[in-house]
């Protein structure tokens, strides 16, 4: 998914399931959240402390004053479990010192890598109480008051029978104007490279009856743009309110009938799931953004086969076609994954050459790095380090050049821009334009969460400048 490398912390503080609540207890446990990884993590991060705040829960922005520490983790990149024990090293100090004066720490590990690497968390970091995975976080509350009781660690990475999304509960207003609403998870579609159904599990969409709620709540607290997101969200089927199994355009459809909802995105999607029906969505529905994040991988077919994409270079572009011409006014974004086993200085050039061909409003590239237990992994002809970073230098220079030629011709363009929050400058606000570009202009702070129209002025290296027009 985009915005992978991130990492984000989210605060709350809470009650565990089983324990007393804080006025039984005098004053409430305090939690502390931090999110590495892409925007499902940063979902289920939110979806953790809005079930822990449904128990109690107060706020906290201080990892030392916090009685219970949640790392969710992301493990598609290169070192992030590493990462993680490095942030654990820290943890294991405040523990200890909060300790000493008589406090208690319960430290959590949650997510992908505690997915992937289970109890080995455990043994090569004592200090964590808890490890569980991506599907079951609906259980912290329970699984908290477990490890306390017990006085041992508790490892919980089984794929539960029950349906997590149905132990949640209902959404608490957001905190902003956009907001990410998680309908399909896990992938079939076994790339060679990838960890996510090893860790998330086979594809599972949730029914449409329990989106539109999740929707309806998130408008009913002041959301304008939601961002539909799954592993593979363009292979949404989820059963729908007349029994029939909805496509993610049904289901696009469907919610764009939720008035207050101003706009739709969804992330991230496979090409080989981007249907005829899709297609058309983007050109005949409004309130779906002309924004998509279509990933390639790369542009030599042999390197996708050995990747297991199930498409070519020349389908892609051909669908790229298609999309474009059902939506002209189409900015498009990819994933690139440079250096993958066996792959020659002649493929790497099909990359840049199908980048350059297609032309793109952003792109987000890595260097190939092995996951365990992925096939990839134990393929011949690995890339050398030096070879992989000369080729990503010269990738990131070519998205970088076509990056900011789109945002030269947004230049003396009036867009539709959504205010998001305040700028860091008074009177500056900042929002965002239909092909998700962060735009700043001078506004009252009465226009956050309208869509307000902004002649673009200017860009620099990731935003836009604009003036804003009268309506």
């Amino acid at each position: 998914m985009a915005q992978r490398g991130a990492a984000q912390a989210v605060m709350a503080t809470a009650t565990p399931a089983g324990a007393a609540e804080p006025a039984a207890m005098g004053n409430a446990r305090k939690v502390y959240v931090r999110t590495f990884g892409c925007q499902m993590n940063v979902y289920d991060s939110e979806r953790m402390t809005e079930a822990l705040s449904a128990q109690g829960y107060a706020e906290t922005e201080t990892l030392d004053d916090a009685d219970l520490v949640i790392l969710n983790t992301c493990h598609i990149r290169e070192k992030a479990a590493e990462k993680v024990y490095s942030d654990l090293g820290r943890i294991r100090q405040v523990k200890d010192a909060r300790a000493e004066v008589g406090s208690d720490t319960v430290v959590a590990v949650v997510g992908c890598v505690a997915q992937a690497e289970g109890a080995e968390i455990v043994r090569r970091a004592p200090t964590v109480d808890l490890v569980v995975g991506p599907q079951s976080y609906h259980r912290l509350g329970e699984l908290i008051a477990r490890t306390r009781a017990e006085n041992r660690s508790l490892v919980e990475t089984q794929f539960p029978e029950e349906e997590k999304f149905n132990h949640l509960p209902q959404r608490t207003p957001s905190r902003g104007v956009t907001a990410f609403l998680t309908v399909q998870e896990g992938c079939d579609k076994f790339c060679t490279f990838c960890v996510v159904p090893y860790t998330r599990g086979m594809e599972y969409s949730r029914a449409v009856v329990e989106v539109e709620k999740e929707a309806r709540a998130l408008v009913a607290g002041g959301v304008r743009e939601v961002t539909l997101l799954g592993q593979n969200v363009n292979g949404y089927h989820g059963e729908g309110p007349d029994g029939r199994t909805y496509s993610l355009a049904d289901l696009v459809r469907h919610l764009s009938g939720i008035e207050g909802l101003e706009r739709l995105r969804y992330t991230t999607s496979h090409p080989r799931d981007m249907d005829d029906d899709l297609i058309a969505a983007h050109g005949n529905e409004p309130k779906l953004m002309p924004y998509l994040h279509l990933p390639f991988q790369s542009g030599a077919d042999r390197i996708l086969a050995a990747m297991n994409r199930k498409h070519t270079a020349a389908e892609y572009s051909a669908l790229v076609a298609r999309i474009r011409a059902a939506q002209p006014d189409l900015a498009l974004s990819t994933d690139i994954i440079v250096g993958f086993p066996g792959e020659t200085d002649a493929e790497f050039q099909a990359t840049l050459d199908l980048y350059s061909q297609i032309g793109f409003a952003a792109a987000y590239s890595f260097k190939y790095s092995p996951r365990p237990g992925t096939p990839a992994e134990k393929m011949d002809q690995q890339v050398p380090e030096d070879v992989k970073a000369e080729r990503l230098a010269r990738l990131q220079k070519l998205v970088e050049q076509q990056q900011q030629a789109f945002a030269a011709g947004c230049v003396g363009r009036t867009l539709p821009v959504l205010f998001e929050r305040p700028g860091r400058r008074s009177g500056q606000l900042i929002g965002r334009s239909p092909y998700l570009q962060s735009v700043y202009a001078e506004a009252p702070a009465e226009m956050l969460g309208r869509i307000v129209p902004v002649e673009i002025s200017g860009f620099g290296p990731n935003s836009l400048n604009g003036v804003i027009r009268p309506e």
